[in-house]
């Protein structure tokens, strides 16, 4: 009987090692990882992820449109606020019944070097990097005023739920005779701040 019992046993784990083998051996039919991310911060209002981090492509300008202190084609961009949530005031006289918010005003600050001209730095252009010379990066404001850089932009009124804060950028000539062809890039960083 005890021979039986140990045979049994004997058995049982082959076949559940041949099982374990025979699974592994099978093909995989496809895996990933997902890795989340974001941050938590302290304002009135959560930032789209689509607009922390944006790529615009201003396109293939050509040199004669950026002489004499020419510019391209803007191109639009956003920045798209969610979930904002700001206090309500209490009415300021008997009998009012409007309600202002309070801090629901945001100003935007574009951070980066800004462009070299002939006289120095030009602090409403964002300087190029690459083997392009002789232009810079204008960012403007939804009504197509030019925003400084690294200096807060006039204040922007924001309703409770979702905003959307409208931005355009083009390029812009500074010096014809260091206006050179070729690929270039310009980062800027920007800091919203709700008053």
């Amino acid at each position: 009987m005890k021979f039986n019992k140990i045979t049994t046993a004997l058995i049982f784990t082959a076949g559940l090692a041949t099982f374990g083998v025979q699974a592994a051996s099978e093909p995989s039919q496809g895996s990933g990882k997902i890795t989340f991310t974001g941050s938590i911060i302290e304002a009135a209002c959560s930032i789209n992820p689509d607009s922390t981090n944006q790529e615009i492509d201003l396109g293939q300008i050509a040199k004669s449109q950026l002489k004499d202190n020419g510019q391209s084609t803007p191109r639009n961009f956003d920045i798209l606020l969610e979930n904002c949530s700001f206090e309500e005031e209490s009415p300021v006289g008997p009998g009012e019944d409007t309600r202002a918010l309070v801090g629901n005003t945001v100003k935007i600050t574009f951070g980066g070097s800004p462009a070299a001209g002939s006289a120095g730095p030009i602090n409403t252009l964002l300087g190029i990097t690459g083997t392009a010379k002789g232009a810079g990066v204008a960012i403007t404001d939804g009504s197509g005023t030019v925003i400084e850089l690294n200096k807060e932009s006039n204040g922007r009124e924001l309703i409770n739920g979702d905003n959307t804060l409208n931005f355009s950028a083009y390029l812009q000539g500074i010096d014809d005779a260091s206006l050179a062809t070729g690929e270039f890039t310009a980062v800027t960083n920007f800091t919203l701040s709700y008053m």
